[in-house]
This record gives structure tokens, C-alpha cells and sequence, in this order.
């Protein structure tokens, strides 16, 4: 079953993303896709209890690993009844960054009752999932950095007054700051999720893992950086040339993390 696993948790990643989007931008379309990525979600978790339930021949919520199991279950539930019923939507936001968080626990966490192979190929696919989240957000955070040089460069020539063919085609300067905003809202909860995956994976498989890594606390400035800069377009209003350097300097401390602290991290091995 652990196609299931790995399939729970890309699905819930994209649902919490689509309702992060709806939380910033009020975006009905993407509350409706993060909707039914829930639904499937629930449907899977569903699916997999009543497996588990089949072959133990009893109701799985006795050892800790199950309870926790149960516990995203009923969190998915109500989130799924709550969305189709009520319009409580940043609270299943909320909710789901939970049930996110107790779902990977659980998938991570050894059960005792499968083959050691099945677990260390489970732990593997899930590594491979965080590593792969954390790259896309990177690569989203990427491209809005680009955005935004695009609208330094056209708002520079603008006030210079430099006119030519070559300006029109960099676009709108609200639309390149709209880009921007948009790629940045993808990036900051799947670099969040990848990051919950990372660390709980770090404490089942690293000896004396520590939160106080150099890896662990910069990833966690790029996503507070990131964070920053989108409450100031949304919260505070901010816009124009100030949010383009803002998020110029948010994209130097993500090349700060990825390459200057890999180099003295005890977490990430792969890069020694």
C-alpha cells in the first residue's frame, strides 16, 4: 500500500497550497481544486483504515502510530464537512496544516508490524517527496525573482524615460509584480510542508538531530523572509519598486541557504 502513502501526502500538499492561495488572494477556484484534493485525501485515509482494520482483525487505533493515524482522520473529516457546509475556510486552512503535520508523523513513524525492507523503502519515497517539494518551491521562488529583476530593470527605464520595442515586450509592470506575488504564494507552503516532511524524517533517522542545524534554522528564515514579504503585499498594501527589492533580498537569502549553509549542515549528508 504504499502508493497510497505517497499519493496522501502529494495531494495533501497541493490541497493545503490551493487553500494558502484562497487564504491570500480570496480565490474561489482555488478553494474548490484544494476542495477535492481533500476529498480524495479523506477518501484515501478512509480507504487505508479500513484495510488496516480488515487484516488486524480489530479497530486500529491502539498503538500510538494508529491513534495518530485516526487522530488526521477525524482532522480531515471535519475539514472536508466543514468546507462543504459551512464558510470557515481559513480554519480548515489551519486544520489541514495539523493534519498535514500528524499524517507525515505517522508515516514516517515505524508501526512494528511491517517488514523492515517495506519501511526503509517507505522512509526513502517520502525523502525523495520532501527533497522534490522543497526543489519546485525553490524553483517558484526562482521565477519570481526573475519577475521582479524584470520589473526593476522596466521601472528603471521608465523613469529614465528610455522608450523602445524592447521595453513593451518585458509586459506590464503590474503584471510582472502579479507573477511575482503569485509564484511566491506557491513557493512558501510547499517549501513549509517540505519542510515538516524534512525534519520529521531527520528525527526517526538522524542520532542526536537537532532543530539548532545551520540547515534547519536558514530554511526556516527563507520561508519567514517569504512570509514577510506576503503579508506586506497583502496586510500592509505594499507594492511597486519596494516589494520588488524585497523580494530581490528574499531570493539572496535562498541562495544563502542552499549554498553557504549546506556546506555546515549535519542534516542535509548528501552534500558532504
Amino acid at each position: 500500500m504504499n502508493w497510497i502513502y505517497d499519493l496522501t501526502i502529494v495531494l495533501y500538499a497541493l490541497s493545503i497550497t490551493g487553500y494558502f492561495i484562497d487564504f491570500l488572494q480570496n480565490n474561489r477556484k482555488a478553494n474548490q481544486i484544494a476542495f477535492w484534493l481533500l476529498s480524495i485525501v479523506w477518501v484515501l485515509q478512509t480507504v487505508f483504515f479500513v484495510l488496516r482494520m480488515l487484516e488486524d482483525q480489530r479497530f486500529p487505533i491502539l498503538t500510538p502510530s494508529e491513534g495518530l493515524f485516526f487522530y488526521a482522520w477525524i482532522l480531515v473529516t471535519f475539514s472536508v464537512v466543514m468546507s462543504r457546509f459551512f464558510r470557515v475556510d481559513f480554519l480548515v486552512f489551519f486544520t489541514n496544516v495539523l493534519g498535514f503535520l500528524l499524517v507525515s508523523i505517522h508515516l514516517f513513524a515505524p508501526t512494528g508490524q511491517a517488514s523492515a525492507v517495506i519501511e526503509k523503502q517507505l522512509i526513502s519515497e517520502l525523502l525523495i517527496i520532501h527533497i522534490t517539494m522543497a526543489f519546485i518551491s525553490y524553483g517558484a521562488f526562482s521565477l519570481s525573482f526573475i519577475f521582479s529583476l524584470m520589473y526593476l530593470i522596466q521601472h528603471g527605464m521608465l523613469k529614465k524615460k528610455k522608450w523602445s520595442k524592447r521595453l513593451q515586450r518585458f509586459g506590464s509592470l503590474s503584471y510582472l509584480e502579479k507573477l511575482s506575488f503569485r509564484l511566491n504564494t506557491v513557493g512558501v507552503p510547499l517549501l513549509l510542508l517540505s519542510l515538516i516532511l524534512g525534519v520529521i524524517w531527520a528525527f526517526w533517522k538522524i542520532n542526536n538531530f537537532t532543530l539548532l542545524d545551520v540547515k534547519v534554522i536558514s530554511s526556516f528564515i527563507v520561508i519567514l523572509v517569504y512570509s514577510t514579504y506576503l503579508y506586506q503585499k497583502v496586510a500592509r498594501g505594499v507594492q511597486g519598486k519596494t516589494l520588488a527589492l524585497w523580494n530581490t533580498a528574499a531570493f539572496l537569502v535562498v541562495l544563502i541557504n542552499y549554498f553557504l549553509a549546506s556546506t555546515f549542515t549535519e542534516f542535509h549528508l548528501w552534500y558532504k
